[in-house]
């Protein structure tokens, strides 16, 4: 028996979906408006696949050679078009770290200069 996400993938054949209504299972909770899917979710079903199971061997490519059956560059080649296609999620401290939090992050090449002074310069005194 297909999974929900499966017959929605069938039904929309790879169209671009914009949500606009979401409900909170547990609170019942209904939102309303536009919102685009995230990355992964944007994905086709096949590459949304390849993730899970690359997920699943820990990152090993040997294991991935092995559940597709295909070689080393051709797991290569389609990680780095998915390398594309997924945008890093920006990951920053909450709001209660302290200057030295962001200053560590800079000195460890964590964080640009650029982007520690927007940090910093965010604080209140």
């Amino acid at each position: 028996m297909p999974h929900d996400w499966q017959e929605l993938t069938r039904l929309t054949s790879g169209s671009k979906l914009i949500v606009e209504r979401v409900r909170l299972v547990e609170t019942d909770l209904v939102i309303e408006g536009k919102f685009d899917l995230p990355p992964l979710a944007q994905l086709t079903a096949e590459d949304q696949v390849f993730v899970a199971a690359f997920v699943h061997y820990h990152g090993s490519i040997k294991e991935m050679e092995r559940a597709f059956g295909v070689s080393y560059p051709t797991i290569k080649q389609r990680l780095n078009r998915l390398g594309t296609r997924l945008p890093l999620a920006e990951i920053g401290p909450g709001p209660a770290s302290e200057p030295g939090d962001v200053l560590g992050q800079l000195e460890r090449g964590e964080i640009t200069a650029p982007e520690a002074l927007r940090r910093l310069k965010g604080r209140t005194p």
